[in-house]
């Protein structure tokens, strides 16, 4: 790869990074919180980047050996796929990868959760409701409604639906998935990556899927932050 191009990959990144960090696109593949150093690492590449461009096009001779023509060409190649993250950000994960990637596995063990509150409805994280489930078969729920937010998964379930939310450590290549079926919703099924805030209380299910019987549901737009 030639001087220039290789400049203005470096260049085109840190853009990228940029747009991804000031827009708060980053949410989608990195962890919230982490657009300030995002932004910053950004700027600093694109201008790395545009001196490095600045410096080979000052530097720039004809060229008359026709195989370095062609590796040039191919290098330029290489820019195309960071072209096209500028111009189309993908979305965030969702009910494709869950079948195909680990799904998060809770045992109950040692520690014990703490009863929920009576007379409110709780939020709670899939993850949670997924701890809280496998520990003494759901003990510590009571009758205390929860209200849970994800999106809506493929499943074969002869009743309800499955709703999912991925959890990440870092980034969206480690991405795990926590998955509850929701029972007793009145209306149609919502469809497929249809994100879903539904309040219910826990159910013990036959088949080890943490189950949630709905008294609503509501259909909502992707959250700010896709990740638990």
């Amino acid at each position: 790869m030639s001087e220039d191009a290789r400049a203005t990959t470096v260049l085109l990144v840190g853009a990228l990074m940029i747009r991804l960090a000031a827009g708060g696109a980053y949410a989608k593949y990195v962890r919230a919180g982490m657009g300030p150093l995002l932004l910053i690492a950004g700027i600093l590449l694109a201008g790395l980047g545009l001196a490095g461009v600045v410096r080979a096009l000052r530097r720039h001779a004809p060229v008359d050996v026709h195989g370095h023509h062609h590796s040039e060409r191919i290098g330029w190649l290489l820019l195309a796929p960071v072209l096209a993250l500028l111009l189309v950000t993908p979305p965030s994960l969702g009910s494709f990868g869950v079948a195909r990637s680990a799904a998060v596995n809770v045992t109950s063990g040692g520690k014990v959760f703490d009863a929920l509150p009576a007379g409110r409805t709780v939020p709670m994280t899939l993850l949670e409701f997924d701890q809280r489930a496998a520990d003494h078969r759901g003990a510590s729920f009571g009758t205390t409604p929860v209200r849970l937010t994800g999106f809506v998964t493929p499943s074969s379930d002869a009743q309800g639906f499955r709703i999912a939310r991925y959890q990440i450590a870092c980034c969206a290549a480690d991405a795990v998935a926590s998955v509850v079926r929701v029972t007793g919703a009145s209306g149609s099924r919502p469809a497929r990556d249809q994100w879903v805030t539904a309040t219910g209380t826990f159910t013990l299910a036959a088949d080890g899927v943490p189950e949630l019987h709905a008294t609503s549901l509501a259909e909502i737009s992707t959250p700010e932050d896709p990740y638990e």
